[in-house]
């Protein structure tokens, strides 16, 4: 097996991470560096920056977690959709050898935190408007913020022919203000800052419900921990 698949199927990152791991020398087997292209064999040890990478092994009993759960800092420019015509899209951006799809979408032109799954049971759970699961949004906009406009975006603005619901606003800077809402129409924070004159520059979300972005680079991604899951659907007990 091509030693990027190897690293990949073990959960550690995509094939194309992989593969700048093996560019820059981080990756050996049974202790000589190895570049792009190279194979794993059975038996083989496999480390990357010293540390043994380990094979996942899925348990042979209902109960084990064999779907994929993983949490990605995606970078503007990558569409959030499975259909791999399209140039730019998630799916192919990820690289993961199952397949996976995106649970609800961030912006073309936005960054950050968004959840894939190779289980569709728990899309819809995870979506369901009548959840209130909490998002939250890091903003900056185009001249300064105001507490007027911060009360504003919290009361509720008409969207799409509706009101949007009340949210949670607070001014992180000058020019930047964070927003935690509990719904999610298209391009929703974009359009309630223009119906106060606000132009956003940057949108980045760094959290949905327990699950924070952290210290994920633009690009990386990395599995969901079991008690991140629980917290997303706390009813839930198969994985």
């Amino acid at each position: 097996m091509r030693v990027n698949k190897y690293i990949s199927e073990a959960g550690l990152c995509s094939r194309r991470e992989a593969d700048e791991w093996l560019a820059a020398g981080r990756v050996t087997i049974n202790g000589e560096v190895v570049g792009t292209g190279a194979k794993a064999l059975d038996g083989d040890e496999v480390r990357v920056d010293g540390e043994v990478v380990k094979a996942r092994v899925l348990a042979a009993t209902p109960a084990a977690k064999k779907a994929v759960y993983i949490a990605l800092n995606k970078p503007v420019g990558i569409t959030c959709t499975t259909d791999q015509s399209v140039a730019g899209n998630i799916v192919d951006f990820v690289d993961h050898p199952q397949r996976i799809f995106p649970i609800g979408r961030l912006d073309k032109d936005s960054e950050g935190l968004i959840l894939l799954t190779s289980n569709g049971d728990i899309v819809n759970e995870i979506l369901r408007a009548e959840n209130r699961h909490e998002k939250e949004y890091l903003v900056a906009v185009n001249k300064p913020v105001t507490e007027e406009f911060l009360a504003g975006m919290a009361r509720g603005v008409r969207v799409h022919g509706q009101m949007t619901r009340p949210c949670r606003t607070r001014r992180i800077a000058k020019f930047g203000f964070a927003i935690v809402l509990t719904q999610g129409l298209n391009r929703q924070i974009r359009l309630m800052a223009a119906a106060f004159g606000y132009r956003v520059t940057q949108l980045r979300r760094v959290r949905i419900v327990n699950v924070k972005l952290g210290h994920l680079k633009p690009g990386q991604w990395r599995n969901l921990t079991d008690a991140e899951l629980k917290g997303l659907l706390p009813d839930r007990t198969q994985w």
